[in-house]
């Protein structure tokens, strides 16, 4: 009954939209992202850690040609959804720069390898797990608070646009990481699969009650197709791992699932699923409809598909970074990025649910 309503007061709200036509940016709003290496935007270079991006070729295409921790050859995803929405960059949360008016546009609390779980990981050694990601967004709270007052700072926050991207590394850097892993004696991969997202209803509740009203939860993309499994788990003409694509087969459904209820208890649509399985399969299945030569081999890399390591100044490099759908083993290029958050900016409800993002700027920038 709870989730008719929404429907139907969501459609009422969107009527009106449509009606009075598109509504132009009113003010600045500030963005947060949590997550993993998909979305960290540098906060890794300032730890001691494996699971970094601060040497080349990373940064190839980025506008100063330099390694800015971003696990890409240019943008990353919250650089461009960013840019979407009329807005400056977030800088990473421990980074130096970010005082005074920058803490006003948001902040990356993301850090490469981590995930729902804490143990996932684990060989990175000194990362940011995503319940210090949390404390910090508390300690962010209080500096902003120093600037602009409690009540702004509330205001702030609960007008703000969250991203938070987590699941692929619990996976592929924890239950598959080694054979008879921990977690994969713990548990088979439906319990594995019912225990992540049981732990990531947690993790959205927490930054409910942490002040976010918006926050754009994406999906594991497809975790069998990318280059470092095909490279590593031996796949002979490219085909994705059977094991892995089941992994994301189980856990994609039940995060929708999870959100819907997390939402109709709440009884607002705060929690919005992006399906990156989908958006990434569109550019994987066929790549030349993108304007892609490839969907299986990294563009840095060695070894089969480029799969194998990490990316160095010793890898092999391609030379035309927009012909390659993944940058490295385990990365989109930022052409790819580029996809993915045109989907998120103005895809259909197969790959936002309930509406994208263009939808839920116009209806904020009603209220």
């Amino acid at each position: 009954m709870e989730n008719s309503s929404l429907s139907c007061m969501w459609w009422i709200i969107l009527g009106l939209v449509v009606a009075f036509g598109p509504i132009e940016k009113v003010e600045a709003r500030a963005f947060f992202v949590f997550g993993d290496s998909l979305v960290d935007s540098g906060n890794n270079n300032y730890l001691v850690t494996t699971a970094r991006a601060d040497s080349p070729p990373y940064g190839i295409d980025y506008p100063t040609h330099r390694p800015t921790g971003r696990f890409s050859n240019g943008f990353n995803i919250p650089d461009l959804i960013s840019q979407s929405m009329g807005e400056e960059p977030t800088l990473p949360y421990l980074s130096p720069r970010l005082n005074g008016p920058k803490l006003l546009v948001g902040a990356n609390f993301a850090s490469a390898g981590i995930g729902i779980l804490n143990d996932t990981g684990i060989q990175f050694v000194n990362i940011i797990r995503i319940s210090q990601q949390m404390q910090y967004f508390r300690q962010y709270q209080g500096r902003v608070s120093a600037l602009i007052g409690a009540e702004q700072t509330k205001i702030l926050v609960n007008r703000a646009l969250f991203l938070i991207t987590l699941g692929g590394n619990d996976f592929v850097n924890n239950y598959y990481l080694v054979p008879y892993s921990a977690r994969s004696r713990q548990y088979d991969l439906p319990n594995y699969v019912r225990y992540l997202i049981s732990e990531y209803k947690k993790i959205l509740k927490k930054l409910y009650q942490l002040g976010a009203r918006r926050v754009i939860v994406t999906g594991t993309g497809p975790l069998g197709c990318v280059p470092a499994e095909l490279g590593i788990r031996g796949s002979r003409n490219g085909e994705c791992i059977p094991e892995l694509q089941r992994a994301a087969a189980l856990f994609n459904p039940q995060l929708i699932q999870m959100i819907n209820q997390v939402n109709s208890g709440i009884g607002s649509h705060v929690f919005i699923a992006a399906n990156a399985q989908q958006m990434h399969m569109d550019f994987i299945t066929d790549p030349q409809a993108y304007g892609f030569a490839t969907s299986k081999v990294a563009c840095c890399g060695q070894g089969p598909y480029n799969g194998i390591g990490l990316c160095t100044p010793l890898s092999n490099l391609c030379p035309k970074r927009e012909l390659y759908a993944f940058w490295d083993p385990f990365h989109p290029s930022e052409k790819a990025n580029k996809i993915i958050v045109q989907q998120i900016m103005t895809g259909s409800t197969n790959y936002m649910s309930p509406m994208n993002l263009s939808t839920i700027m116009a209806l904020d920038s009603m209220a």
